[in-house]
């Protein structure tokens, strides 16, 4: 199905889109590891903006306005803020939030050439070279406000059992907010049926409080995603 989609995407699009969907796609094969995806993003990082820039992929701008939504400028002191932007990538994220006037932006990427690239933007207090998975991350409990996936999710990319360390770091009354294509709900074996169900079960634990579930248009290219927000109880 994914597949098929691509094909069709680089048959009805200009040389270059096509090139950029391509060089995305390559990145969410099926069957990959999480290790394998690492390796890809590496030899990627240096056309990585180029292919994914703001025309072709908003995510980011979608990320940095959920984020903005919860700690208005009005009524919160943003330099208080502490933020883990997840997948972090090349700091697309961590240089909006700047703008916004957010201060304490971490990012965390398994990627190390990406992260050299975040690294020169200046965006991030602290970064990370570790995979968001259930295995436990070197940051204590309660750090953060809010921790933020934007375009982490994917085939071999986060999985289910990563909401657990996610919800561990943020503390009580902070948010977890997770951003990413409303077809891998359905298209990624990892997420099918089991993302939504593994959400779900959290908050009946107790864990979190789902705030919302918006579908957004053109998040990735021609491409719906959607933005989840939920409260750490």
């Amino acid at each position: 199905m994914a597949e098929e989609k691509a094909k069709r995407f680089i048959q009805s699009s200009d040389v270059t889109d096509g090139q950029a969907y391509c060089a995305n796609f390559g990145a969410h094969k099926p069957g990959m590891s999480m290790a394998e995806v690492a390796e890809y993003y590496s030899k990627w990082a240096e056309d990585y903006e180029h292919d994914l820039s703001q025309d072709r992929y908003l995510g980011p701008s979608f990320a940095c306005k959920a984020v903005s939504e919860e700690y208005p400028l009005t009524t919160t002191d943003r330099k208080s803020i502490r933020i883990l932007d997840v997948a972090c990538g090349t700091g697309f994220l961590g240089e909006k939030l700047k703008e916004e006037g957010f201060t304490y932006v971490d990012g965390l990427d398994p990627s190390d050439k990406m992260l050299d690239v975040a690294r020169t933007k200046d965006s991030y207090t602290n970064l990370y070279c570790e995979f968001m998975s259930d295995a436990t991350l070197p940051i204590e409990n309660d750090k953060y406000s809010c921790v933020v996936v934007a375009g982490g999710m994917g085939e071999g990319h986060i999985p289910c059992a990563a909401v657990t360390e996610m919800i561990r770091i943020v503390q009580p009354g902070g948010y977890v907010i997770i951003v990413m294509r409303e077809e891998y709900l359905t298209h990624v074996q990892e997420y099918k049926g089991r993302l939504e169900e593994c959400f779900l079960k959290f908050e009946n634990d107790g864990k979190w409080k789902r705030c919302s579930r918006e579908v957004v248009p053109k998040y990735s290219f021609d491409n719906n995603g959607v933005i989840f927000k939920f409260r750490v109880c």
